[in-house]
């Protein structure tokens, strides 16, 4: 038996969904091995004191700064990184609950097809 077109459609849906969530995972994977680095660093830099060299990576050089500096541009990162975490993980869940829902809509129509 054929499956009809608007079913094929909800199935092609489907699967870009998936690669979606994927994608999203992937991303939220990314930010919290960042986080890890992140935050490895900033427990090393406090283990210091405000009179210990401190150098920046900017591309291939390293680029002495200020204590007060890098501490504060660590935890500015370390924030935007958790933010940008909660709000991928937001997203992370939206597109699972929408594939759980087409997957309850695709199923109905299988079976009201008699498949």
């Amino acid at each position: 038996m054929e499956i009809p077109e608007n079913i094929q459609e909800q199935l092609n849906q489907f699967q870009q969904l998936q690669q979606q969530a994927q994608a999203v995972s992937m991303q939220v994977q990314n930010v919290e091995v960042q986080i890890q680095e992140t935050e490895k660093a900033l427990e090393e830099l406090k283990k210091s004191d405000e009179n210990t060299e401190v150098f920046k990576q900017a591309g291939t050089l390293l680029i002495k700064v200020e204590y007060s500096d890098a501490l504060a541009d660590m935890e500015d990162k370390l924030e935007t990184l958790q933010l940008r975490k909660q709000t991928m993980a937001r997203q992370e869940e939206r597109v699972i609950k929408k594939l759980e829902e087409m997957q309850s809509t695709i199923q109905a129509a299988m079976k009201g097809m008699g498949q």
